[in-house]
This record gives C-alpha cells, sequence and structure tokens, in this order.
C-alpha cells in the first residue's frame, strides 16, 4: 500500500470520526434545549385548517449554534487546482480599464488554444502540488505558482536561445549570483527544488529592496532586470503616476509578462467558465526526497529502489550525466510511493549497498533475448533503450548484439 493510499484511508477514517462526533454534539445539544433558555423556539403559523382557521404550533428553529455544526465540516481540498486557488490573492483586485484589456487579450488567447493549456497543466503535474505549497507557505499569492507556466511551459528541461533554463528560465549569471551550481555532472537551474527555492528569494528580495514589497513590480524586475524597471518607475512618477506596475512603459515582453500570468490564473480560478479541462492533481507532492552523502548514479538507484530509471530522470533533470555527486548536489527526488524502508536505508550515510551494486553499462544480447524483458531486468524504460541504441525493428535483435543501458 503506497503512502497516498494509506493517507487517504486515515483522512477518511479521521474525518468519519469527526462527522460522528460533531452529530453526537448536535443531538446532545438538542436534548438539552429541552431545558436550556438560551435555544431558540419560534411561533409558526400552520396551514389554515378545511373550517378557516388558523392555528399555531411551536417549532425549534435552528440556531447560529446548529450552523455552525456544518461549518465545522471543513474539507480538504480535492485536488492541486482546489488548493491553489484558495491561495490566489488577485483575483479579486480590480484593475484600471487599459490593464484589464491588457489581461482579457491574454485570456482569449489561451482560450483560442485550449489544447496548449492540457499539454503545459499535464506537463505540471509532477511539480505543480509542491511548488504552489511553497508559494503557500511564505504567504505569497498563489499565481506565483503559475510563473513556469509563462516562463518555460513548465518544462523542466526547457533552454532559451539567450541561455535561459529550468523551469524558472535564470540565466547563467543570475543564477550564479543566487549560488545555483553549475558544472559538467550537475545545473542547479533544471533542479526543481534549488531553482524554485532561488526565484522565490529573487522575488520576495527584489520586492523588498526595491519595490516596497510590490511583487508585481518584482516579477517584472524579474523579467527585465531591476535597472530597467527603476527607471520605467521614475519616468512614470516624473509624469505624476504611482509608479505602479500597469504604470509602466517597459519593454514588450515585461509589458506582456503580468498580464500572461494574470490571465492563465484568471482561466485557472474558472476553468469551466473558458471551457478548459486541467488534469487531475494530487493536493500531495507526487515525490519524495532522499538526502545523500554519497554518489549514487540514476541506474543503481532505480534497481535498489525499483523504479524505472527514466522515471528517476525526469525526476532529477539537473544531473546531467545520470549520477548524483554529493559534492554538487545532495537531494534525490523518487517517486512518492517508493517504499519508505528502502527510503531509510537508502539515506544512511553508512549504507554500503551503493558501492556494491554493479550496474553494467552494457547488455550482450542472449538467443531469445526481446527488448521488453531486458528493459524490465535492468528497470530501464523500453523506449528509452530503443532511443539509446538507435533500433529500428526491435523485433529483430541478434545474439551477440551489444545494447548500450543508458544515454552515455
Amino acid at each position: 500500500m503506497t503512502y497516498r493510499t494509506i493517507r487517504q484511508r486515515l483522512l477518511l477514517s479521521a474525518g468519519s470520526t469527526l462527522i460522528m462526533g460533531l452529530l453526537l454534539a448536535a443531538a446532545a445539544s438538542s436534548q438539552a434545549s429541552a431545558t436550556d433558555p438560551s435555544y431558540t423556539y419560534a411561533t409558526v403559523n400552520d396551514v389554515a385548517s378545511e373550517s378557516g382557521n388558523s392555528h399555531s404550533n411551536t417549532h425549534f428553529q435552528p440556531t447560529a449554534l446548529h450552523h455552525h455544526f456544518w461549518d465545522a465540516l471543513v474539507l480538504e481540498p480535492q485536488d492541486a487546482w482546489s488548493s491553489l486557488r484558495s491561495s490566489f490573492q488577485w483575483q479579486e483586485k480590480n484593475l484600471p480599464a487599459d490593464a484589464q484589456a491588457r489581461v482579457d487579450e491574454w485570456i482569449e488567447y489561451y482560450r483560442s488554444s485550449p489544447q496548449n493549456i492540457a499539454a503545459i497543466t499535464e506537463r505540471a503535474t509532477p511539480w505543480l502540488a509542491w511548488i504552489a505549497q511553497q508559494v503557500s507557505d511564505r504567504g505569497l499569492p498563489g499565481e506565483l505558482a503559475l510563473i513556469p507556466f509563462v516562463e518555460s511551459s513548465f518544462d523542466p528541461q526547457a533552454r532559451s536561445h539567450m541561455g535561459a533554463a529550468g523551469l524558472w528560465q535564470f540565466m547563467p549569471r543570475t543564477g550564479d549570483a543566487l549560488g545555483l551550481v553549475r558544472n559538467g555532472n550537475y545545473d542547479g537551474r533544471l533542479d526543481v527544488i534549488t531553482s524554485t527555492d532561488a526565484a522565490l528569494n529573487y522575488l520576495e528580495m527584489q520586492a523588498d529592496e526595491w519595490y516596497e514589497g510590490d511583487l508585481m513590480l518584482s516579477l517584472a524586475a524579474y523579467n527585465a532586470g531591476a535597472g530597467t524597471v527603476n527607471r520605467a518607475k521614475r519616468q512614470a512618477q516624473s509624469q505624476g503616476l504611482e509608479g505602479q506596475y500597469w504604470d509602466l512603459s517597459l519593454p514588450q515582453e515585461t509589458m506582456q509578462y503580468v498580464p500572461k500570468l494574470k490571465a492563465i490564473a484568471t482561466i485557472i480560478n474558472d476553468p469551466n467558465k473558458y471551457g478548459v479541462s486541467l488534469p487531475d492533481i494530487h493536493p500531495d507532492p507526487a515525490f519524495a526526497k532522499i538526502q545523500l552523502e554519497q554518489p549514487v548514479s540514476l541506474a543503481q538507484a532505480s534497481q535498489l529502489l525499483d523504479v524505472s530509471q527514466s522515471a528517476l530522470a525526469e525526476l532529477n533533470p539537473g544531473l546531467l550525466n545520470g549520477s548524483l555527486d554529493p559534492r554538487s548536489a545532495q537531494t534525490l527526488l523518487v517517486p512518492e510511493e517508493v517504499d519508505t524502508q528502502v527510503l531509510a536505508q537508502l539515506s544512511q550515510s553508512g549504507n554500503t549497498s551503493l558501492a556494491s551494486a554493479s550496474t553494467p553499462t552494457v547488455h550482450r544480447v542472449e538467443s531469445g533475448d526481446n527488448l521488453s524483458a531486458i528493459a524490465a531486468q535492468y528497470n530501464i524504460d523500453q523506449r528509452d533503450l530503443i532511443r539509446w541504441n538507435a533500433i529500428e525493428r526491435p523485433e529483430a535483435l541478434q545474439p551477440g548484439q551489444r545494447l548500450s543501458l543508458s544515454a552515455q
């Protein structure tokens, strides 16, 4: 049974216990009301009798105490989207007409291609719940969790022609300044955990340092640089304007940056209204974190954890050569359903199983072998095996043929 299944059962049990307790409390309160003058009764006229005479009966009327019973049944959000919506802070803010027009243009743009929203939100599935949780824990507007939608279409391995990389599209120098390690084995800009923390730190730092906490101006600076935004702000103020984001004359991309974010948040806030379907995403993060103090390859971790190597690679895009070196990164992400006992053993610094786990890099095809069996033997995806070896006819393996078991 996975952690998620166990958790759901515990929540169901806890919820049932809460409901039963509240029902018993309400019943006890009703019984006590017979002698308690604080309970309200009212005289309500019944329907007139056949003789034309009306009569009155005294009926119990529920008070605020009884209504509170239903208010107490606060249920956990059903998915990551409802949890995210509850943390939105900008949806009720009225914008100037020209600003709202800029947002509306992007709403119509996104509405015209609902398949693109579906593809991007599907790509966000492993990451959205965790990122939204980090944003909420800082007390920031939930809309900020959607920045990767605008920056990278939620692709952790996205790279721009200018050199920006990762979900949050950090340029090399910016990443270096924020402490994101880059070397031949690891790129912190592609690591969702470290880059998310750096991005949120950067937004908060700029908002506090330059903009008196104004996060929209900080978002503009995130896109165009603080110098560009500060000059535009001074120019707007010299014209008698307040110097808010919507007052500024900025580069075209930056002029569209916040409207894009506001537009996609508006759609996600009410997808039915805009004819958009969102994938089901559980409110809990889809991965667990293992802190390691010794090197491990994804091939080794795949065997030890009984998880496909491709699944580990998707969760750990920052590991450029398929292995974790604690000198650069110490956190390995794994699917959340991995056995917790195995996690604990793998996390122990004295664990020698990593060093002793000898994972071959090449498989020699034997008579009767097929790709499906070979992939299962090494816990790798059959499609990866085909791609790594440029196999055009999977059914035509030859005895003695050597197959690479990694992308190297």
